[in-house]
């Protein structure tokens, strides 16, 4: 099976172009064996391009256990760039994934803009801030983000009975400047920290404008991998306009039996 690495911001995924599909998309061994670091490829997940009749194409996203998961936005971005490799698009694209459509912009030095999913409702409590991006986030902040266990601090938080048995992906936040923050992410299905994490990037920027902590729409988003820009448009529905901003680099291709 021929495959293409990418990744986004430290976040890396396997690409299979999946046109023909031949690829056994119910095998979740098989999945969490091709992103395992020391047996496989190694990835945070695995996403399938397919045909779509409608657009461009489709985003199938799989997580690093093997299950079927929900939008990843890095996933998503990195995706774009593979279908301009494939030649299925040029500089720009709408294509559909778990969550609907999506609209991406190629832009200069491999920089891609994604259009994110509408945000309706934000819960904001005491504690933390809860919305779903396309994939459902817990945002809260913290003062020593540097020294923090987001490993298990995370899990509590993920496998608490606040989100029960689908669980939440949970982003632990700190302030840098008015419309610039520092992230750090545990991912569920990775079941542990990522370098980055799209989804809860832009969670955690339209968190941040709702509870008054910035009153920029153009919010900035330093993760561990790097840098991520998240803009948006707050009307009387919620969040509109919402797009994730960052790069989408090529690392390798290859073949690997299966």
């Amino acid at each position: 099976m021929k495959f293409h690495k990418y990744q986004g911001t430290g976040n890396d995924f396997v690409m299979i172009d999946n046109r023909e599909q031949f690829f056994p998309k119910e095998a979740v061994q098989l999945i969490e064996k091709l992103c395992d670091r020391r047996f496989g490829i190694g990835a945070d997940g695995l996403i399938l391009l397919e045909k779509d009749s409608n657009t461009d194409f489709r985003m199938v996203y799989y997580n690093s256990d093997g299950n079927q998961s929900s939008m990843c936005g890095n996933g998503g971005r990195c995706l774009v760039a593979f279908a301009k490799s494939l030649g299925i698009i040029k500089d720009t694209t709408t294509f559909i994934a778990t969550d609907g459509l999506h609209h991406a912009t190629i832009l200069e030095n491999g920089i891609v803009s994604l259009q994110m999913k509408d945000v309706k409702e934000v819960k904001i409590e005491e504690e933390y801030v809860f919305l779903n991006t396309g994939s459902p986030h817990h945002v809260t902040l913290v003062n020593d983000i540097e020294n923090l266990d987001v490993k298990t601090n995370g899990a509590a938080i993920r496998y608490s009975d606040l989100y029960g048995k689908e669980g939440s992906n949970v982003n632990f936040v700190s302030q840098l400047s008015e419309n610039n923050f520092r992230l750090r992410t545990y991912e569920r299905g990775v079941e542990d920290e990522t370098l980055s994490c799209g989804t809860g990037a832009t969670a955690t920027a339209i968190a941040m404008y709702a509870i008054g902590k910035t009153n920029s729409n153009n919010i900035a988003i330093d993760v561990e991998g790097g840098k991520l820009k998240v803009s948006f448009d707050k009307t009387d529905n919620g969040f509109e306009n919402v797009f994730l901003e960052g790069p989408a680099t090529f690392v390798f291709e290859g073949e690997i039996e299966i």
